[in-house]
């Protein structure tokens, strides 16, 4: 564990670069981006000159070459991130990137093994893990399953209708004049024909943060047992018998986002109001209702969260883990899980 500031190159500061990670790292004290890596090199300087980065590099071999660093940061595609990470990985460095880990099982796969070889890890950016509100209902939800006072855990609901999940978060982007480079694409899934495998990247796309964050509030992995032909409802079960379900678009907002989980006991619940994914400065509304019963008084209360934003969080708890202080949120083998069980989902939903 250290207290020493941690140096962190950037692979990648196009729009999710820059909205949803550097804009926040430069605001880590604990922290300090030496280094971006990017293609577009017009872009590159701009951004550069916009945080205040000291170096800028045209690929991330000359950057891994020149500079020391105790941390990547790479928001890339994730439909290559077979091809790329393998690559970054060589350098032995703990890297964060997007989610999901890959756009296959396979690439996923190839990615963790790529790990092990290089002896390091990987943090998965799955940012609703660390937003303030979720942050506090999973250690609730830890502590009333120990303490069995409002009986066991019964049901996990999430609801994310399609909605404006930018929320002006890409406002303080800078560009450049570059082209659109030329760039290596992962090969589809070996397994699924093309529209099936259209079908997996899409809901991996849009819904793999739902299928993380239904495990993460579990506390155990879950399988799929429905899926509706509409491909509006997916359920499950965990293998303590926890039944899930994770509601996709049952209807779409314009100008708002109604992303809801809602953990419940046999007394009582636990409710998370998640906000739009490039939100700054907050954190989602917690709400927990207790009814113990016996004559006493159900009780409701809402504890105020931090005016932090989850992806403000989510590079605390990086630079956290990258200090030795804390684990990392989500990591490649649990994020590999994921893609299992999208994959049975596709495989319940289309029959193949």
């Amino acid at each position: 564990m250290s207290d020493k500031k941690v140096r962190i190159g950037f692979v990648g500061v196009g729009g999710m670069g820059q909205a949803a990670h550097l804009r926040h790292y430069v605001q880590v004290p604990e922290c300090e981006v030496v280094a971006i890596a990017e293609i577009k090199q017009d872009m590159a300087k701009n951004v550069a000159a916009r945080w205040g980065i000291p170096k800028v590099y045209a690929s991330h071999e000359e950057m891994l070459a020149k500079e020391k660093l105790d941390g990547i940061v790479a928001a890339q595609q994730f439909t290559r991130h077979g091809t790329l990470m393998p690559d970054l990985l060589k350098a032995g460095i703990p890297i964060l990137t997007e989610k999901p880990i890959a756009g296959s099982v396979e690439m996923g796969e190839k990615i963790v093994k790529a790990l092990k070889a290089a002896k390091t890890w990987m943090m998965i950016g799955y940012h609703k893990r660390s937003d303030p509100a979720t942050m506090a209902a999973k250690a609730e939800i830890e502590r009333l399953k120990a303490s069995g006072e409002l009986g066991k855990l019964t049901y996990i609901r999430i609801l994310m209708p399609a909605g404006d999940w930018i929320a002006n978060g890409f406002n303080q982007n800078v560009g450049g004049n570059d082209p659109n480079p030329s760039l290596t694409w992962d090969p589809p899934a070996s397994d699924m024909d093309k529209p099936t495998n259209d079908a997996y990247i899409s809901f991996v796309n849009y819904y793999i943060h739902q299928v993380n964050l239904m495990r993460h509030l579990l506390g155990e992995t879950w399988k799929v047992t429905y899926a509706a032909p509409s491909g509006v409802l997916l359920a499950g079960e965990s293998p303590s018998g926890v039944t899930c379900s994770i509601e996709m678009s049952p209807y779409c907002t314009t100008i708002d986002w109604q992303e809801h989980a809602f953990i419940c006991f046999q007394k009582g619940w636990i409710k998370v109001d998640l906000p739009a994914p490039l939100t700054i400065n907050r954190a989602g509304r917690l709400e927990i209702y207790r009814d113990p019963g016996n004559g006493v008084t159900p009780k409701a209360e809402i504890p105020q969260m931090p005016w932090a934003g989850a992806m403000l969080q989510q590079a605390r708890n990086y630079v956290a883990a990258l200090q030795g202080k804390q684990p990392a949120m989500c990591v490649a083998e649990d994020a590999l899980a994921d893609l299992k069980l999208a994959r049975e989902y596709i495989r319940v939903w289309k029959g193949k």
